[in-house]
């Protein structure tokens, strides 16, 4: 209807996923490539030729002098893809199909919906991002998906509570067994097959009332697989927009279900300051307590632990450090940037100084000492970005600062993989 065509709205297709053979799906799901270096991924694989580590780092079976960006590791990938399919390991849906995948981890459980989104989504912003990308890195991937003829690593979208979506996911699970249900570094991984057309339909259709859908993870990705699909419309001046190049490989979750895990934060020196001159010059913009040498773990926003010579503090930022008006300038990764990392240590640009590293929340606390402990000085816990902030900044087309969200688990690889043909 002339309605419809007037709002904006979201695309979820469904597509025909190449994907493991049931008894398969445990041994090629991998973590994503951009969370281990390719050291760890060559230890990760001992023993596991099906791993799709072998895709997204093929380095990994190249000499260990290969520069990871040349010509032979592109085609290596699609050579070791190609092979996996050949060998039956990997086979397509004979339908184009949508995908539940759910993860779940100690006691908590996120549901998504696994299907193509739309690359005119994310140029018109329907798709709402929240991160600047590095072409470096977006290089990499589009090189990746263009050799390959694929999207195989799913970008990481979250929506606004919807109910009736809720409601379909429920049903089909409740009446469907799982094709895949098995347990990965802790996290119990299952995916349903949706291949009834009306319920797919009904998916499709919810899908075009939504607004907004946001990138929680996998801005490189998304860059990535729009720049290729742009590349082939270029390649194909009458493309209709219907071809599988115009959409790429999303999994696609309640904001509800999500948790933002906290991104902390490790320093190499004080910047010149004895301990005594360090906490006096931070007391301007926070106030310090000493909480002794057990980890503190900051529970509410606009507080901050701190580990400092084997003793932790907690830091609260004081009145006029912030605007709460300002979604960027509120965020606590901004307050300790702004008041304390860039002015007091002198670390302006956090995207490249050496003197500052980023450690999970998924890691701990204890980490946290070590790295202080070791080769570092001084660390800060934070506490973790909400949703909403992330929600909020995005739809005011504003950027967050490096480092602000860490998410878990991760979406793994390799579960399913879209053709661009």
């Amino acid at each position: 209807t002339l309605w419809k065509n007037m709002k904006s709205m979201s695309v979820l297709r469904p597509f025909k996923a190449i994907r493991p053979k049931k008894e398969y799906a445990s041994k090629v799901a991998a973590l994503p490539y951009d969370v281990m270096n390719s050291e760890e991924a060559r230890e990760m694989v001992k023993g596991n030729p099906y791993s799709f580590l072998h895709v997204d780092k093929a380095e990994i079976d190249l000499p260990k002098d290969t520069y990871i960006y040349s010509e032979e590791v592109y085609d290596k990938a699609y050579e070791n893809l190609s092979s996996l399919v050949s060998d039956g390991v990997l086979q397509q849906d004979e339908k184009p199909c949508i995908y539940i995948y759910e993860q779940t981890r100690e006691g908590k459980v996120q549901t998504g919906i696994v299907g193509c989104a739309s690359i005119d989504d994310y140029m018109n912003n329907v798709i709402k991002k929240h991160e600047l990308t590095r072409a470096d890195k977006e290089a990499d991937r589009i090189h990746h998906v263009d050799t390959l003829d694929a999207n195989t690593g799913p970008i990481f979208l979250a929506h606004r509570k919807n109910d009736i979506l809720k409601e379909i996911i429920t049903d089909w699970k409740e009446y469907h067994e799982a094709e895949y249900d098995f347990v990965s570094d802790g996290v119990r991984q299952e995916v349903w097959v949706i291949d009834d057309d009306k319920v797919i339909n009904r998916i499709t259709e919810e899908f075009s009332s939504i607004p907004s859908l946001y990138i929680a993870d996998g801005h490189h990705r998304a860059a990535s697989a729009v720049k290729v699909g742009l590349k082939r419309r270029e390649a194909n001046p009458n493309y209709t927009g219907d071809e599988e190049f115009n959409f790429f490989l999303c999994v696609v979750f309640c904001a509800d279900d999500l948790a933002i895990m906290d991104y902390n934060r490790v320093i190499a020196d004080l910047n010149g300051n004895t301990k005594d001159e360090f906490i006096n010059k931070i007391s301007d913009k926070f106030e310090v307590e000493k909480v002794g040498n057990s980890a503190y773990k900051p529970e509410k926003r606009h507080t901050f632990g701190m580990y400092l010579e084997n003793e932790w503090y907690c830091l609260k930022a004081k009145d006029g450090t912030f605007d709460e008006k300002d979604p960027v300038k509120s965020l606590d990764v901004s307050i300790l940037q702004n008041n304390l990392i860039s002015p007091i240590l002198g670390i302006d640009d956090p995207r490249t100084d050496k003197r500052i590293d980023f450690v999970g929340g998924i890691r701990g606390l204890g980490e946290l000492e070590r790295r202080a402990d070791s080769d570092m000085k001084l660390a800060f816990s934070m506490y973790p970005t909400t949703l909403d902030e992330l929600m909020a900044i995005a739809d005011a087309g504003l950027i967050m600062p490096p480092k602000s969200t860490w998410f878990e688990p991760k979406l793994l690889s390799g579960l399913f993989i879209h053709e661009l043909h």
